[in-house]
């Protein structure tokens, strides 16, 4: 079985007005655009009155190697979500209002496909393998790892701050 270290683990609050639809789209093509392959692993909306309660669960992958692949999970959690107008720059905009949270996850798989699974000896060597010898690579691709979720981070937080300043 792959090993997988979490590497990074964050979470993002915001209440307020952001438009969940351009967020939602706009983390998807970020995480898209720096060459991860997105599947949404849940997906739970709870309608009362004219709010929302919407529950997401992302997983987002890129092999780095034969070896090595990043993950990322991405953890939605908007309560209280309803659509309103807001007046920006003297026109009608439609937006949402809202309490958006987001958990933030970077985990680093090492033999995602179980090639040193086949026999104990090989398990043995892996061990080895990982702790002696491709130990500075292991602490590489984790800093590359946790610089690619903080950048998700710091792009979330930006769309936050603009979409709320408008």
């Amino acid at each position: 079985m792959a090993e997988k270290d979490t590497v990074f683990k964050q979470k993002i609050k915001h209440t307020g007005y952001a438009s969940f639809k351009d967020l939602y789209s706009f983390l998807y093509e970020w995480l898209n655009n720096e060459g991860y392959s997105i599947s949404e692993e849940s997906y739970s909306e709870k309608i009362s009155g004219d709010t929302k309660n919407i529950e997401i669960d992302w997983k987002a992958s890129r092999k780095v190697s034969d070896y090595f692949k990043f993950t990322i999970k991405v953890g939605w959690r908007v309560l209280g979500l309803k659509e309103v107008e807001v007046q920006r720059q003297g026109k009608k905009i439609k937006t949402n209002l809202g309490n958006f949270e987001l958990k933030i996850s970077g985990i680093l798989e090492k033999d995602y496909e179980d090639k040193w699974e086949n026999s104990p000896f090989f398990k043995f060597l892996r061990g080895v393998y990982d702790k002696y010898i491709i130990k500075s690579r292991i602490d590489e691709y984790g800093d590359k790892l946790v610089g690619n979720a903080d950048e998700l981070v710091s792009q979330c937080k930006a769309y936050f701050s603009l979409e709320g300043k408008k």
